[in-house]
C-alpha cells in the first residue's frame, strides 16, 4: 500500500513529539467532523474524566475513518480542542493508545472557552488521505 509522506522534523523547525510537522500524499481526502465523547446512543462517556473522554473520541474517530475505508494510518491532520490545557496529557495518553507513532499526523491543540455541551472536555477533528492503489 502506498504511504503518505511524513516529515517529523524539517530543518529550521523545533523538534516534534507525537506528531509530524508535514504530511502530504495523493489520494482520496476524508474529513471527519469534530468528535466528542458521546457513544453510539448519544450518551456522554466519562463525565469529568478527560482520559475516558479522549478514549471515546479516538474510538469515534476510528469508527468514522473505518466508515470511509480509512484507518488511523491514513491520518494527515488532527485538531484538538480542549476546555482546559490541563487535559492534554489525557489526550496524549489516548493518542498513544490509538495511533502508531510511525504514522504520526500533523496536529494542532487549542484551548477553547467551551464546547456545545458543558460536560464535554475535548473535541477532535480529523483529516485523512487514503492513497490510491498503485496501478
Amino acid at each position: 500500500m502506498p504511504q503518505l509522506d511524513r516529515v517529523a522534523d524539517p530543518a529550521g523547525v523545533a523538534p516534534s513529539t507525537r506528531y509530524s510537522h508535514v504530511v502530504s500524499g495523493v489520494g482520496r481526502q476524508v474529513f471527519v467532523a469534530g468528535q466528542v465523547a458521546l457513544d453510539a446512543k448519544g450518551r456522554l462517556v466519562g463525565e469529568g474524566d478527560a482520559l475516558a473522554q479522549a478514549r471515546q473520541v479516538f474510538a469515534n474517530i476510528g469508527s468514522c475513518l473505518a466508515a470511509a475505508g480509512a484507518g488511523f494510518e491514513h491520518l494527515a491532520k488532527l485538531t484538538v480542542f480542549v476546555t482546559d490545557i490541563a487535559h492534554l496529557p489525557a489526550v496524549r495518553t489516548a493518542w498513544d493508545e490509538a495511533l502508531d507513532p510511525a504514522h504520526a499526523p500533523a496536529s494542532s491543540a487549542v484551548q477553547v472557552a467551551g464546547l456545545f455541551l458543558p460536560e464535554l472536555l475535548l473535541e477532535i477533528e480529523a483529516f485523512a488521505i487514503v492513497p490510491e492503489p498503485a496501478g
